[in-house]
């Protein structure tokens, strides 16, 4: 099966009950993880997470299969998170389908792939596997989307708050479901208990995420900014930015460092691109400056080991979340040095 990103809504709803393998990709990673969350949503039982990385299985391809078809300890349901790069899975994936026997619900999330990918073309003809790619989003189907969410939570909002917090959450849709969280948790709202949400609300639990960003920590640690990364790494901690939000916007700048490293090309610089390409890629003046001094040292094999990097990072966090911090402040430092040392 293959979905679109107009029609995921309803397809996934089927597609739940009869694939097995569901593979997300496009150049919009905020939108392939929330629809492979919704996914999970959707199922019946997802049970246990069992998380594996795209490295992982390109290095062992066996690996899928027999996590898929194995029982949880306690002999529990389970679902097997994939977070992977480019086609890393293919070789995984072509292996678990080759088998008839029984296997649990498998999620991949590929940055770097498209619905031209091998995986894509393996996964797209057959009736028990769903292929969805996702463009990066505009403004007002983000902030449509923050109003469903806003619903579902029992809030009413406007649009213009709508906006605001897309435009807050930098159109990640990951970020903006937190911030609708956060909001119903501060308003004491549910959707038996509805609540008109108020400008001063969204000031008091936004003020940190709009006024501080993320984007001063990113900049500073991929440019290799050592006089600064210190004291960037303090105002985390200070400010209790949230890491997880936070590495969301490590993953997002390098998601999109990829797609302006195959737009250049091997030899290629940023002043090759012109306007519309630009804006078709997310470079925006105000970040074009910080984008062109770190596509010089993450490019090629280099930008693919951050990838990883990152990914391992996502999952030490996720086990350990009182750690979280800790964990994300050690492994940016080490990024900013190995950037410094370009």
């Amino acid at each position: 099966m293959k979905a679109t990103q107009k029609d995921f809504a309803s397809v996934v709803q089927r597609a739940v009950r009869e694939a097995r393998v569901f593979f997300f990709c496009g150049p919009d990673e905020a939108g392939a993880a929330a629809a492979a969350q919704r996914t999970v949503e959707l199922l019946d039982d997802p049970g246990e997470r069992v998380e594996l990385s795209g490295a992982q299985l390109r290095k062992d391809p066996v690996l899928l299969g027999d996590e898929a078809r194995s029982t949880s300890l306690f002999g529990t349901s389970r679902h097997i998170w994939v977070r992977a790069s480019g086609d890393e899975a293919f070789d995984a994936i072509g292996n678990l389908l080759s088998h008839t026997a029984e296997a649990c619900p498998v999620i991949v999330v590929a940055t770097s792939a498209t619905d031209k990918s091998r995986t894509a073309k393996l996964l797209s003809p057959r009736k028990d596997a769903l292929m969805a790619m996702f463009w990066p989003p505009d403004l007002s189907s983000v902030a449509s989307s923050v109003r469903t969410m806003a619903s579902a939570a029992g809030l009413k909002l406007a649009g213009d708050l709508a906006e605001r917090i897309a435009r807050g959450a930098n159109l990640d849709v990951r970020l903006a479901q937190s911030e609708i969280d956060k909001l119903a948790l501060y308003c004491d709202a549910s959707p038996q208990s509805p609540v008109l949400v108020e400008a001063a609300a969204l000031d008091a639990i936004g003020a940190n995420c709009e006024e501080d960003g993320f984007m001063p920590v990113v900049n500073a640690v991929l440019s290799g900014d050592a006089r600064n990364v210190p004291g960037e790494i303090r105002r985390m901690r200070e400010l209790s930015l949230n890491p997880v939000g936070l590495l969301l916007a490590f993953e997002r700048r390098t998601a999109q460092l990829a797609r302006v490293s195959a737009a250049l090309g091997p030899r290629g610089r940023m002043g090759d691109l012109d306007r519309g390409r630009k804006a078709s890629l997310g470079i925006f003046f105000r970040d074009e400056r910080d984008i062109a001094s770190q596509i010089g040292t993450w490019r090629g094999g280099r930008l693919e080991r951050l990838t990883t990097r990152l990914t391992k990072l996502h999952q030490a966090m996720l086990a350990n979340s009182q750690a979280s911090e800790l964990l994300l402040a050690q492994e940016l430092t080490e990024i900013a040095r190995f950037a410094g040392r370009r």
